[in-house]
């Protein structure tokens, strides 16, 4: 008899230890959606400023239809992304086109100095650091939950259970990756 409960004895512990890791897990991952989640806000919220810029630049910059036309495009296939693996590179191209429309501002000093731009370019402003720090926060959540199911006794579960590796939201461009160079001449 003592040899039956030993047995359920060690049968419970492990199904306890499986449980108990499967639901680690669980937890990992949701917190992985969720960062996601936090991340799509901040490009639904640039996305939306988007049109608004245009149309507050398009008034001053008639010479500048290219730089439009590139940010308006950019723009609706950052939109169409779907996860990480097709909105980092999305979102690089939108954030070098905008780039490319704020160098062009500066030979508009009417515009400039309009309060409808400058409202518009701090949010935008605003939303950019958002969106860094969602991003930062989505590859931390991504990191932990890879390491946790690559790691043992843990992937001895998440195999089986049907967890896979994320991606992590990377940049893509270079100029984002250079470090800025100060200059006082």
């Amino acid at each position: 008899m003592a040899p039956v409960f030993i047995l359920l004895g060690i049968v419970a512990v492990l199904v306890l230890w499986f449980v108990a890791i499967y639901n680690n897990l669980v937890h990992l991952r949701n917190y992985v959606d969720n960062a996601w989640a936090q991340i799509d806000v901040q490009l639904k919220r640039r996305h939306d400023l988007i049109p608004n810029l245009i149309e507050t630049v398009k008034g001053y910059m008639t010479h500048e239809r290219d730089t439009l036309e590139a940010i308006t495009k950019a723009r609706t296939a950052a939109m169409g992304a779907k996860g990480p693996a097709e909105a980092g590179p999305a979102e690089t191209a939108l954030s070098g086109a905008l780039r490319g429309l704020m160098v062009n501002v500066e030979r508009y000093p009417d515009l400039k100095a309009s309060q409808n731009f400058l409202a518009l370019q701090e949010e935008l402003s605003s939303t950019e650091n958002k969106i860094s720090f969602a991003r930062q926060a989505y590859n931390d959540s991504v990191t932990r939950y890879n390491t946790r199911i690559q790691t043992i006794p843990a992937n001895l579960v998440a195999g089986p259970a049907g967890f896979t590796p994320r991606e992590l939201f990377e940049l893509t461009d270079e100029a984002e990756r250079a470090v800025p160079k100060v200059s006082f001449a």
